[in-house]
């Protein structure tokens, strides 16, 4: 099993950047595919980003490709993303996810979830 922590969340103004953090405990990191959901009032969660375990595969949701960017550091066992361009329409719960295995961009793949990082876009 693997906790999960997010960090990083806050109010930004629009075509601002942000780099959100999600720091994982227990079992060994490098075993698991990560990825970042978000959901936003009144809707449900939304597919964001995703990367297989060794950090060589990416996959991105058309909403936010070119704008985000999805990494890891195993050493640290923590995966980021990293936000530019937000836009109004970014604003959300961020939540992380792991999966022991592929990466995945399904939520109901996940077995693990973090407690989610609030990002607010808004001027």
């Amino acid at each position: 099993q693997v906790q999960l922590v997010e960090s990083g969340g806050e109010l930004v103004q629009p075509g601002g950047s942000l780099r959100l953090a999600c720091v994982a405990s227990g079992d060994t990191f490098n075993d698991y595919g990560t990825a970042w959901f978000r959901q936003a009032p009144g809707k449900g969660r939304e597919f964001v980003a995703t990367i297989s375990k060794s950090g060589d595969g990416t996959y991105y949701a058309d909403s936010v490709r070119g704008r985000f960017t999805i990494s890891r550091d195993n050493a640290e066992s923590t995966v980021y993303l990293q936000m530019s361009g937000l836009k109004p329409e970014d604003t959300a719960v961020y939540f992380c996810a792991a999966r022991r295995g592929y990466y995945s961009d399904f939520a109901g793949d996940y077995d693990y979830w973090g407690q989610g990082t609030q990002v607010t876009v808004s001027s």
